[in-house]
This record gives C-alpha cells, structure tokens and sequence, in this order.
C-alpha cells in the first residue's frame, strides 16, 4: 500500500514493538519493523527499568523504520500506565527508573494510608489508588531521604522521557498523567493537597501535551546520529489502555463498551463524567482520561493470567498449544465447577495452577476438574461469568443499557471464549482486531497531521483496515441457570 507512512512505539511492560503503518486516505496496512524484550533489572535490592536499553532499541527502531519506509510523516510512543524517570537541574536522568513490581513503596503504602486513606485518595483523583502508581513511587523515595527526589527538577513519566531525550522537549501526556494518583480529575487540577500532606515537591512537573498534539522533531543531535531526517514527534494517548480505546473499530450509535482481553481484562466505558461513589470504589473501578476530552470508567479484572499460569504447568509434560486447549476445553462437560478467578490464589504465580484449582473445586465441594480440557473449561467459564458480573455494575455505574461489547487484544483469537462472553452477557460481541493501542496510537498521529478530525472519522478507519467479527448470543438460558 502506497501513501503517507507513520511510525508507532508500543513499549509493553514485558517487551515492545516498532511498526510503521502506510495510510491511503481511508485505510491503512501496519508492519511491524522492529521487536524488543523489555526485561528489568534487580540491582542492590531494588527493581530498575533498563531505560538505556530501553532507549536504544527507541533508537534502533527509529533507524530500521526509516530504512524501510521513506518519508515518515510522524512518530508516537505509547507506555504502560505507571513510572517516571527524575531530572536533575542539568537536564541529566538521575537514575534508572524504578519498576512498578519493585515491593518498596508496597511496603510504605501503609504509612501512606495512616495519612491519606485509599478511599480518600479516590475521592480525590478518581483514579485505581494501589501501590505501583507514580504517586506511591514518589511518597516512597521521599519518605527513604532518596537522593533522586532530593535533587530532582523535572518528573518526566517513561514514555515522556524517551520523547525528551529524542526532541529535548519536556512535557507530560495527559492521559498517561491521570493514572498517576496526583490529578484531581473531576476538578481538573493537580491535587494540591496531596503533596501538601506527603510533603511531595510540587514544583518538578512541566506541562502538558494532549493526543494528536505535535511536540517538536529530532533533535539535530538524533537525526544525525542515526542519519535519519527529522521526524515530527506526536503526543498520542500514551496510556496503552486509553491508545487502545481510541483504536477501537465502534460504528453507528449503539451504546457500547470495550474489553481489551489478555493477561488482564480491562473492561470499561467511555463517557464524559468521572464516575466516583462508595459503591464504586468498593468494587474498584476506576477512572482516567481518554482521548477528546473523554473520561475512560473502567474495570480490571484477572484475565488469560491463570490458563497461562495453567499451560505453563502443562507445558513440563507436552508442547501443548493454545488451539489444542482450546479444543479439549469445547469438548469437555459444561459448568461442572467455577473459580472466582480474582481470587488472590488465581492472580498470582503458582507452580502448579492446575493443581490449585482443583484443590479449591474439591475445597468448596464442587466436582473436581482432572483433565486439561476440564480445567481449561472451568478457567473459560469462570472468566465468562466473572465478566458478566462485572458488565452488569458497568451498566449500573455508568446509567447505561449497553448493546454491544467491543473485545479487542490477544483474547479474541480464542473465537470459542468470544462466543461463551456474548453467551454469557447476553449481548452483541464484537471482536478485533488485536492491535488497537498501536491503531489507537496511529489515529492521534493522523489527527497531529490532518488526516482526520475527530475520533468518530478513525475509528471508521480502523474498522475499514481491520478483521472483525461478531458473535451473536446463543443459549443465554443455560448461561443465565449457571451464573445463578
């Protein structure tokens, strides 16, 4: 496909990827060009970001992309939604990044709490208040004397950091910023009193930029060292999650909701109010930015983790694939024992998931599933059920009667689960493509660009350039007689 080409970032929390996607006017065709391990390091006792690494595969995509594809109208990166790295007053990167798995601010969260309780903390911002968020990060260098936040001058979240040492510019993204616990998202401010009561400097943020906002180009310094002409560096939505959302192929004016499917599920809305209440926070949904203006109401729960975790126990006996088990799953006998799969047993790593699963279907009395495709089919049905659970608060929650559930991510290859969720929650369910946070990603860079105005025009062409499918309800009876 000829046309204008646009390079995407995709840094995930376990690897990354380059793509560069060739856009026509109406549809586009995306490669990928460059593929990466995102691996942290564990160094005296604490867990870093490689962002050196990190930066240099930045570096290695932006020049194979570039060797491939003349002409690059842009480049966007999108993150996972936690983590900053600190400047000091010479613009230099303290240290590496700290990981959001690393237990430290897990420990001090308590101290955090004894002044500022979690759910106040939610009345506050709005946003999911655990510890791997930036806020928890911060509280926990201060209350250790680290050096880092001692001598800081800039808070530069992990994607806006690869942007400033790519452009020189210094700015944070929105979207990516409300999930950090420090914005007040329904008066649209900083949160002054949190860093009043933490005693958090207040003065190390600069700006924002907002998706399909230009930042700058290459730095000449870049540009030359990997011989590339100057790039124009976009501002997407840099959460993964809200890139995701914006990818998302919605056509006509059924009201809808989405479900990004993998190792979590993150099912959610989007609307323009944030959403806050007692009831909403004891069942921990959450709210962050999206793009245009829109608040993103949303829930995660524990998706693909424990058949992974199960596959990976049955992998020490078989080289077993995904379609194999999917199949033996199809096979088996249906809702003959559940799971709650939030469950802290079932979101965790285990050894022998099979095991433990088994152990609490015989622990609760229920019949005890022996066989892979037994197991499996528990673990889909349980998932099913759990997020018909979940839907119904949404519909609650948000004053909706949802039509259609938009299912995208690397669960809608399993086009049996796709049928069991519409089965289960009784709705329209449309799956794909796979890569919306890349899409997501593209959109904003042709808005930055011209090509379109509004979202409404990109998701059009997300659904124009991509493979979906639709999975009508069938036997909703037996689902509505197994989720009683």
């Amino acid at each position: 496909m000829s046309g204008k080409n646009y390079l995407i970032f995709d840094f995930g929390a376990s690897n990354g990827r380059a793509a560069v996607a060739s856009f026509d006017g109406s549809r586009f065709d995306m490669k990928v060009t460059h593929r990466f391990e995102n691996r942290p390091v564990l160094l005296g006792g604490t867990l870093y970001w490689d962002f050196l690494r990190l930066y240099s595969e930045l570096k290695t995509g932006i020049q194979i992309s570039a060797g491939k594809y003349s002409s690059i109208r842009s480049l966007g990166i999108d993150t996972w939604g936690a983590d900053f790295g600190l400047l000091d007053s010479n613009g230099e990167l303290i240290s590496n990044p700290v990981n959001y798995r690393d237990g430290q601010s897990e420990v001090d969260a308590e101290s955090l709490h004894n002044i500022i309780s979690n759910r106040e903390l939610f009345e506050l911002t709005g946003a999911w208040c655990i510890p791997i968020f930036d806020l928890y990060k911060l509280y926990s260098l201060k209350k250790n004397n680290s050096t880092a936040i001692n001598n800081a001058d800039t808070y530069l979240t992990i994607g806006d950091l690869f942007n400033y040492y790519l452009t020189g510019k210094k700015a944070n993204e929105f979207t990516r910023f409300t999930t950090s616990v420090l914005y007040n998202q329904k008066s649209k401010r900083m949160e002054e009193s949190i860093f009043e009561r933490l005693g958090l400097p207040e003065d190390i943020f600069p700006s924002f930029t907002y998706p399909g906002q230009k930042l700058g180009d290459l730095s000449d310094e870049v540009a030359k060292e990997l011989e590339v002409d100057p790039i124009t560096v976009v501002s997407p939505s840099m959460h993964d999650t809200a890139s995701a959302v914006a990818g998302i192929p919605v056509r006509g004016r059924k009201k809808w909701a989405f479900m990004s499917l993998g190792t979590w599920a993150c099912m959610g809305v989007e609307n323009r109010e944030v959403l806050i209440s007692d009831e909403i926070y004891n069942k921990i949904f959450s709210n962050e930015a999206g793009v245009e203006d829109t608040n993103i109401f949303v829930k995660n729960i524990n998706g693909l983790w424990t058949i992974q975790q199960c596959r990976q126990r049955w992998l020490k006996d078989s080289d077993i694939s995904w379609d194999r088990i999917v199949e033996l799953s199809k096979d088996s006998p249906p809702f003959s024992s559940f799971i709650d799969v939030d469950m802290p047993q079932f979101s965790q790593p285990q050894v022998d998931m099979p095991a433990v699963i088994r152990q609490y279907c015989e622990g609760t009395g229920q019949r005890k599933p022996d066989s892979i495709g037994e197991v499996a089919r528990c673990v889909y049905e349980s998932l099913a059920l759990k997020i018909r659970y979940y839907f119904k608060l949404l519909e609650k929650f948000s004053g909706q009667s949802l039509e259609v559930m938009h299912l995208v991510g690397g669960g809608t290859n399993n086009r049996l689960l796709c049928q069991w969720i519409a089965d289960s929650i009784g709705k329209l369910v449309v799956a794909g493509p796979t890569e919306t946070t890349a899409i997501g990603n593209l959109m904003m860079q042709l808005k930055a660009d011209g090509e379109i105005d509004k979202i409404e025009e990109g998701r059009q062409i997300s659904f124009s350039s991509s493979d979906v499918f639709e999975y009508k309800p069938q036997d909703t009876a037996r689902w509505d007689e197994a989720y009683a």
